[in-house]
């Protein structure tokens, strides 16, 4: 976690922050090139995610590991947080994985992740300061051979009042090409934290999914959080009226 007193009331969360595997799972008998690529991890997120800290005062929440290992935008009981298949990649090292393994990394990766935001969101809940939860997300330009023309998703479940204040902000100008609920929504099982620690706490909630192209340097990462920061802040302003 980094800044856990921040006076701002976001949370940023990442569950696919790294690409990093335990060392114990190997390779997961994936090729380097599968291991660097979009399955491994959403590239560009974390480190929009840490420049969006500094901009923003906010607190952040990311998993250190792979979600090829365990997704943590999944619950346990969801073949996609241990995936066999990733798009056009077949993951041997999760194909046909026992009960027990499944229990092990669900311990390993998922409960510390799913507690130290319940455990955040409990004691901002607790002072009278009821945190505003943003994850970060990126995703592939071409997806199954399709292009994406969609540049930035603002994605929600069953609440959308943080979503419709951005979705009005951004339509204030043609910078980039937003979207709501692209190139994923809810029936894709995108939601899972925000329905865990968002709906279920009354939580303001929202993802964030950027087109990776848009964030492939450091260039393009400040560039993306501080269109990113003005959205918030006007965003949350608009909302707190």
């Amino acid at each position: 976690m980094e800044n856990a007193e921040a006076p701002s009331p976001v949370l940023l969360v990442c569950e696919h922050a790294s690409r990093r595997l335990p060392e114990k799972m190997g390779s997961l008998g994936l090729s380097p090139e599968a291991l660097v690529s979009h399955i491994a991890w959403d590239p560009g997120a974390l480190a929009v995610s840490q420049l969006l800290v500094k901009s923003l005062d906010a607190a952040l929440i990311y998993q250190r590991f792979s979600r090829l290992v365990y997704d943590c935008n999944r619950p346990p009981d969801a073949e996609a947080a241990m995936p066999p298949v990733s798009e056009v990649f077949e993951i041997p090292g999760n194909a046909a994985i026992s009960a027990a393994e499944r229990l092990a990394r669900t311990e390993a990766l998922y409960v510390p992740f799913t507690d130290a935001l319940s455990g955040f969101i409990a004691t901002r809940k607790a002072h009278g300061r009821l945190p505003a939860m943003v994850t970060m997300h990126t995703f592939t330009p071409i997806y199954h051979g399709r292009k994406r023309d969609v540049e930035i998703g603002i994605l929600h479940d069953e609440d959308s009042r943080l979503a419709d204040a951005m979705l009005a902000a951004a339509g204030k100008t043609t910078r980039y090409a937003v979207r709501r609920n692209e190139p994923y929504g809810p029936a894709d099982g995108v939601t899972h934290t925000l329905i865990k620690h968002g709906l279920k706490n009354g939580l303001l909630n929202v993802m964030i999914e950027i087109r990776n192209d848009l964030v492939s340097d450091e260039i393009g990462q400040r560039v993306m959080a501080d269109y990113l920061t003005g959205l918030l802040g006007e965003s949350l302003a608009a909302l707190s009226q």
